[in-house]
């Protein structure tokens, strides 16, 4: 029987399919460097673009808030021009109540009492002054409560002082502005 060696057979065989494999991996290894390089170019363009869009919405957003500061600014004025428009609104309307009272206060007086000072505080007016009895007092006290324009005299201080008489007194007393109420009705014409 002849002997056939297939030795060198399988070793060049085994040679084919080593360089096969070798040749099979580098163009696999190849193909996956090119498709993560590819696969990266894809990733860093999208995140340029979302970059681009980023800083265009900022750039808008800054241009917003600069309208929205100045829209701020314009409402912060026009309030600011209501309330100057209503307190003159307001002083032209009690004009007319202003004068009145000052004369309701100068109708009742009685003889004998004198206002030393008046200052007024939202429709609540403070009188200090000299009477020459504590009738006088009352009799003013009466005559602020019975006036249309006033009401509610509220006695505070009572102190005698001997330099301007026997019996006189200095008096602080307060009185709340009230308008007449058909005056009210009609708007204060």
């Amino acid at each position: 029987m002849a002997q056939i060696n297939l030795l060198p057979w399988r070793e060049a065989r085994r040679q084919e399919l080593k360089k096969d494999f070798l040749v099979t991996a580098a163009l696999m290894l190849a193909l996956g460097a090119g498709i993560l390089l590819l696969g990266d170019r894809v990733v860093n363009a999208q995140i340029d673009n979302q970059k681009a869009r980023n800083s265009y919405l900022k750039e808008n957003i800054k241009e917003l808030d600069k309208a929205v500061a100045e829209i701020r600014e314009l409402q912060k004025r026009r309030n600011q021009l209501i309330d100057r428009m209503r307190v003159i609104q307001e002083l032209q309307g009690n004009r007319p109540i202003i004068v009145r009272v000052l004369d309701q206060l100068v109708r009742t007086v009685p003889d004998g009492v004198f206002y030393t000072s008046l200052s007024t505080k939202g429709k609540t007016i403070s009188i200090a002054g000299i009477a020459e009895s504590n009738n006088r007092v009352s009799s003013l006290m009466r005559r602020l409560d019975a006036s249309d324009w006033l009401a509610s005299p509220n006695l505070d201080k009572v102190k005698a002082a001997p330099a301007y008489g026997d019996q006189a007194n200095t008096f602080n007393l307060t009185v709340k502005i009230q308008a007449p109420a058909s005056e009210e009705e009609t708007g204060g014409s």
